[in-house]
This record gives C-alpha cells, sequence and structure tokens, in this order.
C-alpha cells in the first residue's frame, strides 16, 4: 500500500500581489526557502520511498531543500505542473476581469470547464494529475511525498473526496503546507 504525502511549494517572488500564476516560471522567495526549509526539519523522521515534484522551478527548490540529506532522489514530473493559464498567466486578476469582463463571467458559471485562451480546465488539470498520480501509487511502496501546486491539490483532494470541482476554492491551502 502506498500512502501519498501533498506538499504545496513556499511562498514565490512575484512583484504583484493576487495574480494569476501557473505554469510562469517564478521562483521561491527568501520566505518560501525558510519554509522549506522548516520541512526539512519537520520531515527528517518521515520515511520515504519517493519524491516527485513538478517540474517548474518553484516545487523543484522546494523539493531540493526539504529533502536535502536524502537518501532518496527526486524525480521531476511535468504531470504535476499547475494549471496551464494561457494568456492569463502572470497577469493581475483585476485586469483579466476589467478588460474581459464575458470571460470573466463564464469562469464563474463553470468554474472546473473554463478554459482561459490558451489554457487549460480544472477539469483538464485533475484528468492529467489523477492519471499521473495513480501511476505513481500503483508502482510505488510505502509512503511518497508529491511536492506540487495549489491546483493540483485541490483537484486531487476534489477527487478522492468526491467533491464537485465547481468547490475546489472551498479548499484553504496556503503556501508551503
Amino acid at each position: 500500500m502506498t500512502l501519498l504525502y501533498l506538499l504545496r511549494h513556499g511562498e514565490i517572488e512575484w512583484p504583484e500581489e493576487d495574480c494569476f500564476i501557473g505554469q510562469t516560471d517564478a521562483p521561491l522567495s527568501a520566505q518560501g526557502r525558510r519554509q522549506a526549509r522548516v520541512w526539512n526539519h519537520e520531515l527528517r523522521s518521515l520515511e520515504l520511498t519517493g519524491i516527485w515534484s513538478s517540474d517548474l522551478q518553484r516545487a523543484t527548490e522546494m523539493a531540493a531543500i526539504a529533502f536535502a540529506g536524502r537518501g532518496v532522489a527526486v524525480r521531476s514530473c511535468r504531470e504535476l505542473r499547475e494549471l496551464a493559464l494561457g494568456e492569463w498567466d502572470g497577469l493581475p486578476r483585476r485586469r483579466v476581469r476589467e478588460r474581459h469582463p464575458d470571460l470573466w463571467h463564464a469562469r464563474g458559471k463553470d468554474l472546473a470547464g473554463f478554459r482561459p485562451p490558451g489554457g487549460e480546465s480544472f477539469s483538464d488539470l485533475q484528468e492529467r494529475s489523477v492519471r499521473r498520480v495513480q501511476q505513481i501509487a500503483a508502482t510505488a511502496t510505502g509512503a511518497v511525498c508529491l511536492i506540487t501546486h495549489a491546483g493540483v491539490i485541490r483537484v486531487l483532494m476534489c477527487h478522492c473526496l468526491q467533491m464537485p470541482l465547481s468547490n475546489l476554492f472551498r479548499i484553504r491551502l496556503d503556501y508551503g503546507s
């Protein structure tokens, strides 16, 4: 039997608050690196047989710090990337809301199925991440940790809890949790 631990990357460096941050490759902030060091200390006694990380910098950096000194290599996994937000990636939410009110409204009506221009939906994200996590769980033994993003963790939790994706933002998920 496999036990999965899900760890969200730490706080990121970003010049503006309340932005859509999907697959933009932002690094950890100084606070994010501190959060990773705390996890290194807290997880020291946890025996892991596998560690998988999103291939985005903020997750790989979190994994490198949080699991430094372990005998288990971190495996990079593209399927654990955050939601692809297309043309919205990196933009402040208020700007998207002001410039594209019709798309903003459509997103609110169908959170699970809405795709921003050039991006993917939360349903798409759930499909790709659940499929990959099921593969990991089927081949791993013991306890494994996945270092990933809020969107990925939320859609995985919705899947496990059989909760509609329309409720995914009811799941609070702080940086470094």
